[in-house]
């Protein structure tokens, strides 16, 4: 027998009732006043269905849930744990002044040409703070120029 909801508006009250379909629309008496309850539609449904094999809420949507997270498409990486909205890397940490600073230094060195590399070339304005983040060695001094010791 199916489940159905009723409500009572004396008591301002809903209520379910297991019945059989033939008797799903006759008023029910309400369990609080006894007075006769309408039914009305379910204030709640929950049911699920599958959609591109993956197990979905009605009603849908369009999120997918990966390890209990909402994201917006599935898995299509080769690790299936790791989802690139779930498990986001952190950012890179802010520079500190002195940090600002010193590149900053190094950008004017390198305008005036006093900034080489660890091969004696001279480096841009432009690739410093590259150079400088992926830890190549960066000298101060004048650009070497043919053959050296």
């Amino acid at each position: 027998m199916p489940l159905y909801e009723y409500y009572c508006e004396p008591c301002n009250g809903i209520f379910e009732e297991l019945r059989p379909m033939r008797e799903a629309t006759e008023p029910v008496p309400c369990p609080e006043c006894y007075k006769d309850a309408p039914r009305i539609m379910p204030t709640s449904f929950a049911a699920f269905t599958f959609r591109d094999g993956y197990p979905r809420r009605i009603p849908d949507d369009g999120k997918f849930y990966h390890l209990g997270h909402k994201v917006s498409k599935p898995v299509t990486s080769g690790a299936p744990n790791e989802h690139p909205e779930v498990n986001k890397k952190p950012p890179k940490p802010a520079r500190s002044k002195g940090e600002k600073q010193e590149l900053a230094d190094m950008r004017a060195a390198a305008r005036k040409g006093d900034l080489t590399d660890a091969y004696g070339n001279a480096i841009k304005p432009s690739e410093v703070t590259q150079m400088k983040d992926q830890g190549r060695i960066i000298k101060q001094g004048t650009p070497k120029r043919g053959i050296t010791e």
